[in-house]
């Protein structure tokens, strides 16, 4: 064991001053003693960073979020040894746009790439709507210094597996701050014959043995990339495809839930609830999900035991969040997001509301409840406060670190916007909305309306109060039309070709 007095103390104390200011707390070694010892850096251990981000979980899709069909042991475990965000959301209801803005550290609407890359722009338009939707940038845009980028330069080993989604060749992980990148290019989900199974057929994966699952070979190079890499901190960011379209499992994991699915009695008429002009799923049952989901906690069960097998699970920052809600309008509708309203592609929570956990050692206490307000932009400007590395605001300009709620502290975040103007696959429409405090207001560009809610009090959305409460309205609106001017929002226009109420 090693052991430091108390005049080394002083006497490095003193050093670090006159030095530069250096910062005069250091991380612990496994007795718990100071990580001080002769020739060693004088800088404390900076951690590593693992970030796990899941495509379409839905906010309800974990056992520690409230599902009973979904089991996530793994997930659940990590959750009770951290912190488990309640009120963290995703800066767009759809996928590249969320992503971006982790990366980037700024709300897409700055940045102009507000649509899934590879969506229709107004001039190749041909759904029959009242409005064209606003024309985008379909890359994260070069002028951006990532996320990656900030660790890499002080220090970090980056690593990248997963699904991207941010720009064609040439705007790919290892062009933008990752020094390995593995299965990342412009695919939004397995497009290969047999998608999750291998033989992918992907330009940055070579395929595995026939029949391998994605989801698989993912956690499979992310754990050989831990045990192998060098002293340096890591920052390793996993980017799931699962649980995205197609829903696919492997068989072994679907069995139990087709058994348990035949326990559940629910009647037709509970199954599904009209939202507009779709119709919502109501209950979690579908068996090949469910596999899809087990799968990825085996994944992140996986990680986190690499982790701790090389010695280094208290001293690694997790996170972990998924881009938008659960798919339960479209596509299938495999999940639902009960209690919140809405899914993938529409403004309400259930688009945008998702289940999150951090854990760090030193400033989550374990079975934290987080409450804090927080979304995709602020994981930069927290993790540089976790890596010790000097805020970055010009480049995190729509970003706050969420470090002192994460350590109970007082946390004000102010108010938190969003910015779709298009149409979603998944029935949602052009919107913007903010959230400031309790209260939430969004505006639906067709016709110009607004729904105004109250979410202390109403979770799921279902008690419009515009007529009740005109100040809030009025408060919202004004600060959401300043909000787009500021970050010069796009804007979607009417629709020339629009042939009237007719099937979209």
């Amino acid at each position: 064991m090693r052991f430091v007095s108390v005049a080394a103390c002083l006497l490095l104390a003193c050093l670090l001053v006159l030095g530069g200011g250096e910062r005069l707390c250091h991380a612990a070694d496994k007795s718990g003693q100071a990580d001080a010892a002769p020739g060693s850096s004088d800088k404390p251990e900076r951690p590593n960073i693992v970030f796990f981000l899941v495509d379409d979980l839905g906010y309800a899709d974990l056992g520690c979020f409230g599902s009973t069909f979904y089991e996530t042991p793994n997930i659940d475990k990590l959750a009770a040894s951290g912190a488990r965000l309640t009120q963290a959301y995703a800066a767009c209801p759809v996928c590249s746009p969320t992503r971006a803005s982790i990366l980037a550290g700024k709300y897409p609407a700055r940045m102009a790439t507000t649509d899934w890359f590879g969506a229709p722009q107004p001039e190749r338009w041909r759904r029959n709507t009242k409005l064209l939707p606003a024309s985008y940038v379909e890359r994260l845009p070069d002028a951006e210094v990532t996320l990656a980028d900030a660790l890499k330069g002080a220090g970090y080993q980056t690593f990248f597996a997963g699904k991207w989604h941010l720009g064609p060749r040439g705007c790919w992980p290892t062009d933008r701050g990752f020094d390995i990148n593995i299965a990342g290019c412009d695919w939004g989900h397995p497009k290969g014959k047999n998608h999750f199974f291998s033989p992918y057929g992907h330009p940055t994966l070579e395929d595995g043995p026939p029949g391998e699952y994605l989801t698989d070979r993912l956690v499979d190079e992310t754990c050989r990339y831990i045990a192998q890499a060098p002293a340096e901190p890591m920052f390793v960011y996993l980017s799931f495809y699962t649980v995205h379209t197609p829903i696919q499992a492997p068989e072994e994991r679907v069995k139990k839930y087709r058994e348990k699915r035949r326990a559940i009695d629910t009647p037709a008429a509970e199954r599904w609830k009209p939202e507009r002009d779709r119709r919502v799923r109501q209950v979690q049952d579908n068996a090949v999900y469910a596999g899809m989901v087990e799968s990825l906690d085996l994944a992140v069960g996986r990680v986190v035991d690499a982790l701790d097998a090389r010695g280094e699970l208290d001293n690694t920052v997790i996170v972990f969040t998924s881009d938008n809600g659960g798919l339960s309008t479209s596509e299938g509708s495999p999940t639902s997001n009960l209690p919140l309203r809405g899914g993938k592609g529409w403004m309400y929570e259930g688009g945008i509301r998702e289940p999150t956990i951090v854990r760090w050692p030193g400033v989550t206490r374990p079975g934290t409840v987080c409450d804090a307000v927080v979304t995709s932009t602020d994981y930069y400007p927290t993790l540089l406060e976790a890596a010790g590395v000097e805020a970055m605001p010009g480049q995190h300009a729509d970003g706050k670190s969420f470090a002192p709620a994460l350590a109970g502290k007082p946390y004000d975040r102010g108010p938190v916007f969003w910015h779709y103007p298009h149409y979603g696959n998944q029935g949602g429409a052009p919107a913007s909305a903010v959230r400031d405090g309790r209260w939430k207001l969004i505006e639906w560009f067709e016709g110009n309306q607004r729904e105004l809610f109250d979410l202390e009090a109403d979770i799921g959305e279902q008690r419009e109060l515009s007529a009740e409460e005109p100040e809030q309205l009025a408060r919202l609106t004004q600060m959401l039309e300043a909000w787009r001017g500021d970050v010069g929002a796009r804007l979607p226009a009417a629709n020339p070709a629009y042939r009237g109420n007719r099937r979209k």
